[in-house]
Formats: structure tokens, C-alpha cells, sequence
């Protein structure tokens, strides 16, 4: 599980940075510029994936060591 959290955590960092990237340099980049409903809401969909890998990556570090 721990590791299951790892890398969805690590995922979500790279997707949210991609987006921050993509909405401050107009690459193409990422997914989140291609999910129709965030069109003019990337920043902020980019800023809560990275916030959620901080979160995803505490889960793991408080999870038993199997």
C-alpha cells in the first residue's frame, strides 16, 4: 500500500507541475490542460494535484513498513 501511495503521489506531482508549467509558458504539456471542464480553471486544478501528492506522500511515510 505504501507503495501504491508512492507513486499515485508521485504521478499527481508530476501532472500538477506539468499544469503549472503548461499555464505559464503555454507549453503542451500535462493533462490537465486536456480535461475539458478546467479550461480556464488550471492553475488551480495544477496547485490541488500537488497539494494532493504532499498529501498522498505523508500517507505512505505514516503507513507500517510492510
Amino acid at each position: 500500500m505504501k507503495r501504491l501511495l508512492e507513486v499515485l503521489g508521485f504521478v499527481a506531482l508530476v501532472q500538477g507541475v506539468l499544469g503549472l508549467v503548461h499555464e505559464f509558458t503555454h507549453w503542451h504539456v500535462g493533462l490537465v490542460q486536456r480535461v475539458g471542464f478546467l479550461d480556464r480553471h488550471g492553475v488551480y486544478a495544477s496547485v490541488a494535484l500537488v497539494v494532493l501528492a504532499f498529501a498522498l506522500f505523508a500517507a505512505a511515510e505514516s503507513q507500517k513498513p510492510s
